[in-house]
């Protein structure tokens, strides 16, 4: 869903340029798996996937995202018949949101605390490298016919 205003620098024209809002609803929901001998790596330290218990994580990003694009076509055209229309644009997602938990770490409380600042460490770095996705491009185009 969007809301989009097109400009046309010139009248009659049907070169445009687009602006707006998109909602974006990109987010990711993950359960991490150990590896073959049973074990998770956090923060370069090896834990027991028995230890760890259930290793889950999200990833999302602000559900208002400007939009900016140039296309072509006019769907306000009085001509009949069939357009065509197209638009390449991008929206700008801001920074991720990640969460990255331990869900019923079974050993006594000093391991659990460990394991917390390590899961917070691979949060971080997680959070990094997805902040480098803030702008999503796009690429749309339309058809339509008019009576």
């Amino acid at each position: 869903m969007d809301a989009l205003l097109d400009w046309y620098p010139s009248a009659g024209s049907s070169f445009r340029l687009t602006g707006g809002v998109f909602y974006n609803d990109t987010h990711f929901d993950a359960v991490a798996a150990p590896d073959q001998l049973g074990t998770f790596r956090l923060n370069g330290r090896p834990y027991n996937a028995a230890d760890v218990g259930l290793l889950v994580g999200k990833v999302d990003f602000r559900k208002a995202a400007p939009y900016i694009g140039i296309g072509w076509g006019n769907a306000l055209s009085s001509e009949r018949g069939w357009s065509f229309g197209g638009d390449l644009g991008a929206f700008y997602q801001s920074k991720a949101r990640v969460s990255l938990r331990s869900v019923n770490c079974t050993v006594q409380s000093a391991l659990c605390d460990r394991l917390a600042a390590d899961v917070a460490v691979e949060e971080a770095r997680l959070a990094d490298e997805a902040s480098d996705y803030k702008v999503y491009p796009v690429l749309r185009a339309n058809l339509s016919y008019r009576f």
